[in-house]
């Protein structure tokens, strides 16, 4: 019996898809109940999965969620998950993007194995949700580090949400527990939002833009920065009060310390240390500037 010529090609497909979509399938059993685990979800959560791929992670979902809407880019799968899942009211399959998904209007979280290309993609949409409650996201190791300020350093992503948003680094998960094996390690990313957040609502887009404004670069450091728009003698004392160096540079500020930072200088333009300022277009455009050297 002669060899169906089309399979080789139907191989090299779905090969060609995994690579594009930067899929690697958790195979792993004992490490799709951890993530669960650690998600924290019970019956009462509705869940939002990410690329569930052939349904690994679901599967250990359904026994913890109460509601699941799970989004596959891959039709492929999508069919395939669809089909099986079809008499369980429970979940929802979806042949969409995750990136182009609407925010639901009640509170959720999310659980994901993410793919690795869409990684910071998806981060940025859970900080925006305001009706999420936590995400808890298997992304790579190094990602993983570097947003939940691991190796000592705070990516200016994490600083900006700080007051909303907590981000800490979960368990380490090996490359072995993935098909086909990925180039690194993973490790679970987690978001919780604060049921409290550190700054009034009223505040945040002000300390948003302070915080752009400290990621700058100028000269250096974080003070330098702020410098270059706050006058110095209150940049020095609202570092002071945070403990940061004048000559620390940015990425090594806890974001906690911004907090301290932050309401200090506010304070002093409120008492006349700062210039009057309008925010145009996410700027500080001065219409006075007196700098006290």
């Amino acid at each position: 019996m002669s060899r169906n010529p089309s399979l080789p090609r139907a191989r090299d497909s779905r090969a060609g898809t995994r690579q594009r979509l930067s899929q690697n399938f958790l195979i792993d059993v004992g490490a799709a109940r951890l993530i669960v685990r650690s998600s924290g979800v019970t019956a009462a959560d509705l869940v939002l999965e990410i690329g569930p791929g052939d349904g690994m992670l679901t599967r250990q979902l359904l026994g913890a969620a109460g509601r699941i809407l799970a989004y596959e880019k891959d039709g492929y799968y999508a069919e395939r998950l669809r089909r099986r899942y079809a008499g369980n009211d429970r979940i929802m399959l979806f042949h969409r993007d995750f990136r182009t998904v609407r925010v639901p209007d009640e509170p959720f979280a999310v659980v994901a194995n993410v793919p690795f290309a869409v990684t910071t993609d998806v981060v940025r949409w859970c900080l925006a949700a305001r009706q999420l409650t936590s995400a808890t996201l298997l992304t790579q190791l190094e990602f993983a580090r570097k947003h939940s300020g691991d190796y000592g350093r705070w990516t200016k992503l994490t600083v900006t949400h700080w007051p909303t948003v907590a981000t800490t680094l979960g368990t380490r998960i090996g490359r072995h527990s993935f098909r086909p094996v990925p180039s690194v390690d993973t490790a679970l990313l987690r978001l919780h939002r604060r049921p409290h957040p550190l700054l009034p609502h009223s505040a945040l887009d002000d300390y948003r833009r302070v915080v752009k404004l400290g990621f700058r670069g100028v000269g250096g450091s974080l003070a330098s920065s702020l410098r270059t728009q706050f006058p110095a003698r209150t940049v020095r004392a609202a570092c002071t009060a945070a403990g940061i160096m004048q000559d620390e540079p940015v990425g090594f500020v806890h974001p906690d310390r911004w907090m301290t930072l932050y309401r200090v200088l506010r304070i002093g333009h409120r008492q006349g240390n700062a210039p009057r300022y309008t925010n145009v277009s996410d700027t500080f455009m001065y219409q006075t500037r007196k700098e006290a050297m």
